[in-house]
């Protein structure tokens, strides 16, 4: 596997370790995923689908990033844990390893060392070649508590970062008694890869290719058919231009479907202090 970093690397200090377990754990799930034509069912399609909404949508695009990492609106407290549960469903890490890393890319766009998938170390690199390697400043608790301690100080996200991962068990016996191993294979792991490239989309094509509404210090890019397939994270340079605002996609045609969730929320009294694009 070459993910374009040996150019990137020789200003680096320490030499890239590859991290065998990881690279394990993800080629397991794939591998697990390519079942799914021989567990086919149109039940189990929409199970895939309902889960990749309610995990990407709800979790990681609503809860993880626009609620956890910008805190571009806030809900009742019990209501973000929720939210925040369900993002930890999505298998993408706890929110503090979450939201630090996401927080280092703001920070840091684009910087070799100190933006995590970073999209000058190249296409697979910042898709997800960033995942396959010891990096401790960006893997380990005690450096990921530094980028987001409002989160560290709460026992409840410590609890979730440190067990998201046994949270797939009672999600795959749950989807066992409902449809049995279709729904497994079909819920669990052709979701999750499903739900994996569409998110890793966003730190490698949406810095790549796509227009540009804000001039801003990065190469983000606006990309329709990610906005898409990310309810709405696709409005990259919209994004990267105003970090904290809840809206991603600002024109009447850049679809923002977890915008609308949003709007639901305030409507029923369930979001407040939502942070509003500017006004020209």
């Amino acid at each position: 596997m070459i993910f374009n970093i040996v150019e990137a690397n020789q200003k680096n200090e320490r030499p890239l370790i590859f991290n065998w377990i990881s690279f394990s754990f993800f080629a397991a799930v794939h591998i697990l995923a390519l079942l799914a034509p021989w567990f086919f069912s149109w039940s189990a399609l929409g199970v895939a689908l309902f889960l990749h909404w309610l995990f990407g949508s709800i979790g990681i695009c609503l809860g993880y990033h626009r609620i956890l990492t910008h805190r571009s609106l806030h809900v009742p407290k019990k209501l973000e844990y929720a939210i925040a549960l369900v993002g930890a469903l999505a298998l993408q890490g706890g929110p503090i390893f979450w939201v630090a890393g996401h927080r280092r890319h703001h920070t840091y766009t684009e910087d070799i060392d100190k933006d995590p998938y970073s999209a000058k170390r190249g296409f697979w690199w910042s898709h997800m070649g960033w995942l396959f390697y010891k990096r401790p400043e960006f893997f380990e608790y005690e450096s990921n508590r530094k980028f987001a301690p409002d989160l560290a100080k709460d026992a409840f996200y410590r609890s979730l970062d440190r067990y998201y991962l046994l949270l797939q068990i009672p999600l795959g016996v749950g989807l066992y008694l409902m449809g049995g191993w279709s729904f497994v294979i079909y819920g669990l792991f052709l979701r999750a890869v499903l739900l994996w490239h569409s998110t890793w989309l966003i730190n490698s094509a949406s810095h790549i290719t796509g227009y540009r509404s804000h001039e801003s210090d990065d190469n983000s890019r606006n990309l329709w058919w990610a906005a898409i397939l990310t309810y709405g994270e696709g409005w990259h340079n919209n994004h990267h231009a105003y970090p904290n605002v809840a809206k991603a996609g600002w024109k009447w045609w850049e679809i923002d479907m977890t915008w609308w969730v949003i709007v639901s929320l305030r409507q029923i009294g369930l979001a407040r202090r939502i942070v509003l694009p500017p006004t020209t």
